[in-house]
């Protein structure tokens, strides 16, 4: 029997506690000289402004704690984290865990819950051969970051229970859709006991079809810590028709290794 779990008290950072500090003082001077509401607006509006600058930067730590790199300990182990998002993929995954095995690699699949439960046998696989599988919300939403309190809890604990129910492991922790967010997201992480991962660098391999170009992005000043960010659902394809994370995935692992460093999972290297 699993002993019950707790819940995290959610801690706001200065920037959260300076923008509620902000809206607090805004009422207080609302009543006291309303004649100067166009201010106290304008102040409210470049806190709300800047806030949602902060949840558009997704290596941002403004608005709660953000993992971009693996923490000391295992960074000077020699550990690198290479994060796959938005599988599983039928057609891609399988051959990316092939080639993670090639290799003798360990990665962190971000997984969207739906594609979880369309395709658990995959899900289970990937857990079998040593991976973790995260949270990478229910649908994967576009809106995400502009959800309501309820709407993020619900995508987020859909998935935790779709995950689990799937592979037996719940995830530890979580990826907003495209890196983004808002102020509302950290409370439900912590009350889910999640924590953020975003990365240390990408290699906009949705988007760009040159292989090369990907590659170089990730590996250029490749060190213990660094979180890569690859794709196996979303992918962009080469101008051969594959799949750019299949032609990146063996360069970078071979990168990895020439430079003695281990690919591992994010859940390995929590302390």
């Amino acid at each position: 029997m699993q002993p019950p779990r707790t819940h995290s008290r959610w801690k706001p950072t200065w920037a959260i506690q300076v923008s509620l500090a902000l809206h607090a003082a805004a009422a207080v001077v609302l009543v006291a000289r309303p004649h100067l509401w166009p201010w106290v607006l304008g102040a409210v509006i470049v806190d709300h402004l800047l806030l949602t600058a902060a949840g558009l930067w997704p290596r941002s730590k403004l608005l709660g704690p953000n993992w971009t790199h693996l923490p000391q300990a295992a960074a000077a182990s020699g550990a690198v984290a290479i994060t796959i998002d938005d599988g599983p993929d039928p057609t891609v995954t399988p051959r990316v865990l092939d080639l993670l095995d090639e290799h003798g690699a360990k990665a962190t699949f971000f997984c969207i819950g739906e594609l979880v439960a369309q395709h658990a046998q995959l899900a289970r696989e990937i857990v079998s051969r040593g991976h973790s599988i995260e949270n990478h919300s229910q649908h994967h939403l576009h809106r995400f970051s502009v959800l309501g309190p309820a709407g993020i809890a619900a995508e987020i604990t859909r998935a935790q229970d779709t995950i689990e129910s799937v592979t037996g492991q719940r995830p530890r922790f979580f990826r907003a859709p495209a890196g983004l967010r808002s102020p509302l997201l950290e409370p439900v992480l912590a009350r889910l006991e999640l924590r953020l991962a975003s990365w240390t660098r990408r290699g906009f391999d949705t988007v760009n079809p040159d292989a090369g170009v990907v590659f170089q992005r990730l590996a250029r000043g490749l060190r213990g810590g660094d979180i890569l960010l690859l794709h196996d659902g979303h992918a962009a394809c080469t101008s051969s028709g594959t799949p750019v994370i299949l032609e990146v995935l063996p360069r970078l692992l071979q990168a990895v290794s020439d430079a003695r460093l281990t690919p591992v999972t994010l859940r390995s290297a929590l302390t």
